[in-house]
């Protein structure tokens, strides 16, 4: 990989991101709105402040796999990849580049969404502020990165959107957000256990219950960030320049 390459595909990326408002709208409005309207439904309960952290890790996870996974097909279908990949610039340099894109996107993201939560919905957290932040930028990369594995299996942008169910409700439904990870049957608890986003909900509520979460966020944040990595890597390696 060559370091000037990734930054102009990021630059590049960010530029194209900057004049599509839909696209935007899609990842900074709709996770504060989805988080408001749990809020709502659950105002003067317990229960806003039980999950609220946890959806504040699975909302923007399940909207940057979706953006990140149509975004990265588009550039395939378009023949812009093909394009690319016959200049210097290597399947590895692609990656990044829209990983770096979106990853300054997720940390736009995260703020706005943490912050809506937080100060408008009135989300308790009893750890530290900067730790939910970190987390929820965390949980966007993920997305990023399992959207850009998910798109070297697509041919078409609405396989790239039928792939949301096959990446993210398993995991969605074993993540310990619906049950307990400790009450599911053995089998499925063990799958969990390999799940990122089960992870991402543990180091969500070690945040928002514990006042010193450090070292139980630190282990849930080393796997997503191996997640992340291995991602970013099988992406790479199953990445083709056109879509047949």
């Amino acid at each position: 990989m060559n370091a000037r390459r990734t930054l102009v595909t990021a630059a590049r990326v960010l530029t194209q991101l900057r004049s599509d408002r839909r696209t935007i709208g899609l990842m900074l409005v709709v996770p504060c709105v989805l988080i408001g309207l749990f809020a709502w439904i659950f105002d003067a309960t317990p229960a806003f402040d039980a999950l609220g952290a946890s959806l504040l890790g699975v909302f923007p996870f399940v909207v940057m796999f979706i953006v990140t996974s149509v975004a990265t097909l588009r550039e395939r279908t378009s023949g812009t990849l093909e394009r690319l990949l016959t200049t210097p610039m290597g399947k590895g340099d692609f990656m990044m580049g829209y990983a770096l894109a979106f990853a300054a996107m997720a940390v736009l993201q995260a703020v706005v969404a943490t912050a809506f939560a937080v100060y408008v919905c009135g989300l308790d957290v009893a750890g530290p502020l900067w730790q939910l932040v970190a987390v929820a930028v965390l949980d966007a990369v993920l997305g990023s990165a399992l959207g850009l594995l998910a798109s070297g299996f697509a041919r078409t942008e609405f396989q790239a959107v039928q792939f949301m169910p096959a990446f993210v409700l398993p995991q969605f439904l074993l993540c310990g957000l619906i049950v307990s990870r400790d009450r599911l049957p053995d089998v499925l608890g063990r799958v969990s256990d390999v799940l990122p986003l089960s992870y991402a909900v543990d180091a969500m509520k070690s945040v928002t219950l514990d006042r010193s979460p450090g070292s139980d966020v630190a282990g849930s944040a080393g796997i997503i960030a191996l997640w992340v990595v291995a991602s970013l890597v099988l992406g790479s390696l199953t990445l083709r320049r056109r879509t047949a």
